[in-house]
């Protein structure tokens, strides 16, 4: 099995909204949670159109602001960006980079703070 296949595995099973960006601000994968999660404005058919299109004038400033900051620096990778208090997640942007750690593009990562209720290993 190719290593692209368990990328996308391991994206695709996130329960966390999970939207890819190259570096030109164009949506180019969306796994199942963002894909529900942004239904209403278009979902899957957002895939190919412009990040930028989807936020204000005061977002887009910001986004641009974070890209030129991971170009800035290889290690330049993660910044923090706002507490999501309906999903109790803190939300970062995180930089896609190549071999040559070259930015490719960037995504937005949510992690959730709220603690799991569920059974420890509940096989049932």
């Amino acid at each position: 099995m190719e290593l692209p296949v368990f990328f996308k595995s391991v994206i695709d099973s996130d329960p966390a909204p999970i939207v890819i960006c190259d570096i030109k601000h164009i949506i180019v994968y969306m796994n199942p949670a963002s894909i529900k999660r942004y239904s209403k404005r278009g979902g899957a058919a957002l895939i190919g159109k412009s990040l930028l299109d989807c936020h204000n004038s005061d977002s887009n400033e910001k986004i641009i602001r974070v890209v030129d900051w991971f170009m800035a620096d290889t290690e330049n990778n993660r910044i923090f960006t706002f507490h999501n208090p309906k999903d109790n997640a803190d939300v970062y942007m995180m930089a896609l980079r190549n071999e040559n750690k070259e930015l490719i593009g960037y995504y937005e990562k949510h992690e959730l703070r709220t603690l799991e209720n569920s059974p420890v290993y509940n096989y049932s």
